[in-house]
Order: C-alpha cells, then sequence, then structure tokens
C-alpha cells in the first residue's frame, strides 16, 4: 500500500516548481509538478514519493493531521498503514539528514 504524507508548505521556489514542506517538525523538498490544484504557503499537502499529490482542503486539515498522528502513535507494528506511514516519515527523515 502507498500512502501520503500530510505536510505544510513553508516556501515555494521562485519557479513555482518546488517546495519546502513541513512533515511532523521533518522538513524536505517536494516536487509540485503533479498537485491537483494550485498551492501557497501554508497550504497543506499530501506528499508520495517526493511529489505533492493534493492540496488539503483547509477543512479537513485539522482531521487530516489528528488521523495521521494517531497513526504514528500507533503500537501495532502489524498494521499495515501504520507501518507505510512510519516508513514514509522515515524516508522523509533520511532525506532531510543527508
Amino acid at each position: 500500500m502507498c500512502l501520503g504524507v500530510p505536510g505544510k508548505i513553508l516556501s515555494i521556489s521562485t519557479e513555482g516548481d518546488r517546495a519546502d514542506v513541513d512533515f511532523f517538525g521533518v522538513r524536505r523538498e517536494v516536487r509540485l509538478d503533479v498537485v491537483d490544484e494550485p498551492v501557497s504557503v501554508g497550504d497543506y499537502v499530501l506528499n508520495h514519493v517526493g511529489f505533492a499529490i493534493r492540496r488539503i482542503p483547509e477543512s479537513e486539515i485539522g482531521v487530516t493531521l489528528e488521523l495521521y498522528e494517531e497513526l504514528i502513535r500507533r503500537a501495532d507494528e502489524n498494521d499495515l498503514m501504520t507501518a507505510d506511514v512510519r516508513g514514509e516519515m522515515n524516508a522523509a527523515r533520511k532525506a532531510s539528514d543527508g
């Protein structure tokens, strides 16, 4: 299963094709080539493999972040969705470290 990870846009490149995004305290550059609608600094997007794929509507941000925070807190390592979210977060941490 592949799952996008929500993050907040901190800055957008002058070309408009890349953004610095905060994913639960991890900062990572993502591409904006395939996002479903125009985005601005402060918007939340779903990231998948380095691409923002969807702008999260403001009305859905709170619920979306709560869901992901719950998934991250889960203790059950056999839960595939939890494992996928943790994998995405770990990949983002490694990319920002190196």
